[in-house]
């Protein structure tokens, strides 16, 4: 059985083709693409379309900006952005919040509009694919590291990798390893997971009840999606609460 795939794959791939050509046999095995020539898979293409969207309604927005008179688009935006912002301070550390507001917010926003392509069956959602999870989830690993050893410096930052006793850091340096790396894995997976298995059930259950299921599992999908965005999310604050604050899980190391 052929694996459903996006409206815009097929144009999009065809497009590409026409200006460059068709791609190596070599590029498409390292692609996973199936299909000759082409040159991108549909959850690469789906992402784009997340970008394509959000940018569409952004920049318009933008350009409409008012303090005297605030559009109910804008009041919308506003008080997501001050939510967003009192959480990270919350959970991250005060003064955090602008900080890394504008990372989060953009986790946030691509994860949940990939997240509502699931809703329909005709459009494979970008976060179905693990190689889209695993890139968010090592974005989300590489961001909150860098900024751990800004922070603190590379010594001080490593410093919490051996745990509160010195007797202990043999034991801890290599768990501590493991565990983080496996934050990239329980990251990616989850979200996979979630969106995968809501999208396969959402499909099934659409070919079963065509005229009764629809907007229920709408309704249903797009409180999944904003569910999973929002666990994403603060697992990465929760993660970068504990590289800001490295330097003091462990205070027997030399300053």
């Amino acid at each position: 059985m052929e694996h459903p795939v996006s409206f815009l794959y097929h144009p999009i791939n065809k497009l590409l083709i026409a200006l460059f050509g068709e791609s190596s046999h070599r590029y498409q095995e390292l692609m996973g693409l199936h299909e000759a020539g082409y040159w991108l898979p549909d959850h690469v293409v789906m992402a784009m379309l997340v970008a394509v969207l959000v940018a569409a309604v952004l920049i318009p927005t933008s350009r409409r900006l008012s303090i005297e008179k605030p559009g109910k688009l804008q009041q919308i935006f506003e008080l997501l952005i001050v939510g967003l912002e009192d959480l990270i301070d919350d959970v991250v550390g005060h003064g955090f919040g602008k900080r890394f507001l504008t990372f989060i917010m953009g986790l946030a926003v691509f994860i949940f509009v990939g997240n509502i392509f699931g809703i329909f069956f005709f459009v494979q959602p970008p976060t179905a694919n693990p190689s889209t999870t695993f890139a968010l989830s090592i974005t989300a690993f590489l961001f909150y590291n860098i900024v751990g050893i800004r922070d603190n410096g590379l010594f001080k930052y490593l410093k919490h990798f051996a745990g509160p006793l010195p007797l202990l850091a043999p034991l801890m340096i290599p768990i501590e390893i493991i565990s983080h790396l496996a934050r990239i894995l329980s990251l990616a997976l989850r979200l996979f997971g979630n969106i995968f298995g809501e999208h396969t059930a959402t499909g099934i259950f659409f070919m079963m009840f065509p005229f009764l299921l629809p907007w229920p599992m709408m309704g249903l999908g797009i409180f999944g999606s904003l569910l999973q965005a929002f666990i994403f999310i603060m697992l990465t604050m929760a993660y970068l609460q504990g590289a800001v604050g490295a330097e003091d899980l462990v205070s027997w190391c030399p300053r």
